[in-house]
């Protein structure tokens, strides 16, 4: 039995395809209650009581009338399931709809459209964020922080970017240069943030959108959630147009705020891929560019 077989068992579910392998593997699940995600948790990554946190929050959003995955029990009433390989299951409710888009493609719907789902999605992120703050967090809550330590801190959370093996000299004295100018501009208000809000982890439904997988969310700065929303099309064309659509639904102005941490977000993609891809992967080369791109546009 795989570990996923194990894991679907306590659903009394059936695999029915892999639908991503990155910091945790999900998969398609058929249970007796419908569709839904199983989720694979990555060992050392989240833990338990952070997976249990991320849950609630997700439940209480769900609750409140939000288009995020609620989790769903197993059979004996557990959230999450330890398994046999160290690692932790859960599933969630399934959410339809299509990816808004994917890392290092461009937009493919029309860019009016666009504009309209890019204003939606930071409409979303203010009711996500104003609702958080109604909550009453759990004293065990447990979250990672993405504040100014976690971002551009001596450790960040994804690594210290400024020391990437496949950047040149140049390059880092630009890396760090950036890092050292965010310590002194980042600012705002920090509370509860998705803190992933790429393409692909959001849905769109007509004219809606819905948002998944809250798995690297923290105590962060709110507008890095925009800024995280942008990171992907920060070279195209229209980012301008997207940045002010996304801005205007989400209820800011702060434009410098914005760019500032979609260099942050960059930045932190960067030590993303050290202990996660081959040293040969053109991955490393193309969040190194990015960031570079990033940082010219906000440093000058």
């Amino acid at each position: 039995m795989t570990p996923a077989e194990e894991a679907a068992a306590h659903w009394d579910g059936r695999i029915v395809r892999l639908l991503r392998d990155r910091e945790n593997q999900v998969l398609e699940l058929a249970t007796p209650k419908g569709r839904a995600a199983l989720r694979l948790h990555r060992a050392g990554y989240q833990s338990a009581a952070a997976i249990r946190s991320e849950l609630w929050w997700c439940a209480e959003l769900a609750r409140a009338g939000l288009p995020v995955p609620a989790a769903l029990p197993a059979r004996d009433g557990a959230l999450l399931v330890p398994l046999s390989d160290g690692r932790h299951a859960s599933v969630i409710a399934w959410m339809d709809g299509e990816a808004l888009g994917e890392a290092a493609r461009p937009n493919a719907r029309p860019l009016p459209q666009v504009l309209d789902l890019y204003h939606a999605l930071g409409s979303l992120l203010a009711r996500v964020h104003k609702t958080t703050d109604s909550l009453t967090l759990p004293a065990d809550f447990t979250r990672p922080r993405w504040d100014r330590e976690g971002l551009v801190g001596d450790d960040p959370l994804w690594g210290r970017f400024w020391d990437h093996p496949a950047a040149s000299a140049d390059q880092r004295a630009t890396l760090i240069r950036a890092r050292d100018a965010l310590r002194e501009r980042l600012s705002g208000e920090i509370g509860l943030i998705h803190a992933d809000v790429l393409r692909e982890n959001v849905l769109v439904n007509g004219r809606s959108v819905s948002l998944i997988d809250f798995d690297d969310s923290g105590f962060g700065y709110r507008l890095h959630d925009l800024g995280t929303a942008l990171v992907q099309t920060v070279q195209h064309p229209e980012h301008p147009q997207l940045r002010d659509a996304l801005m205007a639904g989400y209820g800011t102005t702060d434009a410098a705020m914005v760019e500032a941490f979609t260099l942050a977000r960059s930045l932190a993609s960067v030590g993303w891929t050290m202990p996660r891809l081959a040293p040969g992967d053109p991955i490393h080369q193309s969040h190194i560019a990015r960031a570079l791109y990033c940082a010219a546009r906000v440093l000058g």
